[in-house]
C-alpha cells in the first residue's frame, strides 16, 4: 500500500487558497506578505520532492501547475514523476506534453487503486477539494503542514465541514522557525 501524503502552505485558520499569490483571492500571495524568509522552514519541500514516487492532484491545481512547473528548476524533480490528476472533465487533450507521464483519474475509487499498486509515497499538492473529499473517504496517510501565523478568515480550507467520526493524528515531526512559521507532520492514526 502507497503512502499518500497531503501537503500544504496553510493559515492557522485553515485556509490554504492562493498562497502563490493567484489572482481572485483577497489575500493572494499570502505566504510572501511580510513574513521573513527563512530557509530551514521550506527544507520539508525539498524533501518531498526527493521522497516523493508520483504527485497527485485535483484539476484546478493541474490547470494552475502545469504552465509553470515544468519550467522551473525548483520543481525539476517532480517533472520525471508519474502525475495523476483526479477529474471528471479533463480529457487527455488538456494535458501538457512537457511535464512527464500524466494519468487522468475519474473518481475517488481511483485514487484508493492507486494506493493499493506497487511504488513509493505519493505527494498531494494543492487541491483543496480533493484534499477535503481524499480526508472524508480516509484516502490520506500523511499531513506535510507548514502553518503560517496568519488568520485570513474566508477562503478555500484544507479539512471539510462534514459531520464525521473523529479522525485521530499522530505528531511525527515538528519544529517552530523565528518567523512564526511551524512545521507538523502527522500521521493518520488508524
Amino acid at each position: 500500500m502507497r503512502t499518500l501524503i497531503s501537503t500544504a502552505f496553510i493559515s492557522l485558520d485553515g485556509v490554504v487558497e492562493a498562497p502563490g499569490g493567484e489572482p481572485g483571492y483577497r489575500n493572494a500571495g499570502w505566504t510572501f506578505k511580510d513574513i521573513e524568509f527563512v530557509p530551514a522552514a521550506f527544507d520539508i519541500k525539498i524533501r518531498e520532492q526527493k521522497e516523493a514516487a508520483a504527485m497527485l492532484m485535483g484539476r484546478t491545481s493541474y490547470e494552475a501547475f502545469s504552465p509553470v512547473w515544468p519550467d522551473m528548476e525548483d520543481f525539476a524533480d517532480y517533472k520525471v514523476l508519474p502525475k495523476y490528476v483526479v477529474s471528471t472533465t479533463l480529457g487527455e487533450e488538456d494535458l501538457v506534453e512537457n511535464w512527464g507521464e500524466t494519468t487522468i483519474l475519474r473518481s475517488l475509487d481511483d485514487v484508493a487503486a492507486l494506493k493499493r499498486t506497487e511504488g513509493g509515497p505519493i505527494i498531494l499538492h494543492g487541491s483543496a477539494s480533493l484534499n477535503q473529499a481524499l480526508s472524508d473517504a480516509d484516502l490520506i496517510d500523511r499531513y506535510h503542514l507548514l502553518v503560517f501565523p496568519l488568520l485570513l478568515g474566508a477562503g478555500k480550507r484544507l479539512f471539510s465541514t462534514t459531520d464525521k467520526d473523529t479522525q485521530k493524528l499522530k505528531l511525527v515531526e515538528h519544529e517552530a522557525y523565528a518567523n512564526g512559521l511551524q512545521k507538523n507532520v502527522f500521521d493518520v492514526v488508524r
